[in-house]
């Protein structure tokens, strides 16, 4: 089974609206071990609440599918490579901290380092189109 991360966006987008998203955090929860770093967790409760205005059912059943993942605790490890934003920098370590084997983000900053990451770093498009594609 493949550890993967999924970013606060792609979670954010996952429980706030249906459409990519959605699909991407479903074939992960079926099909793949989420990992879940606090700082990720944390981002992704606060945008759903102070942006999203979730009720507290909703956010409580977003914290149950939450529960239900691993969670990685924040490394103190050193990022493996310099991202424009300090906050993906240790999303990132704590990811590759954790064993993660693919991290999936919409954040530009963290795909335009993506070759340079010891980790896969795909885009929510293109995790779909491996994982569809039965190269995992």
């Amino acid at each position: 089974m493949i550890r993967v991360c999924l970013d606060s966006n792609v979670l954010v987008a996952a429980f706030g609206a249906r459409g990519l998203c959605t699909d991407v955090l479903a074939q992960v929860l079926n099909e793949q071990h989420l990992v879940v770093p606090d700082a990720v967790r944390e981002e992704t409760l606060r945008i759903l609440t102070d942006k999203f205005k979730l009720s507290s059912k909703a956010l409580a059943a977003v914290v149950a599918v939450l529960d239900r993942c691993e969670a990685a605790a924040a490394s103190g490890e050193q990022s493996p490579i310099s991202v424009r934003d300090a906050d993906d920098e240790r999303i990132l370590a704590d990811a590759v901290a954790a064993g993660v084997q693919i991290m999936v983000t919409g954040d530009k900053d963290l795909l335009d380092v993506a070759e340079q990451s010891p980790i896969p770093v795909l885009s929510p498009r293109a995790f779909l189109m491996l994982t569809r594609g039965g190269a995992l």
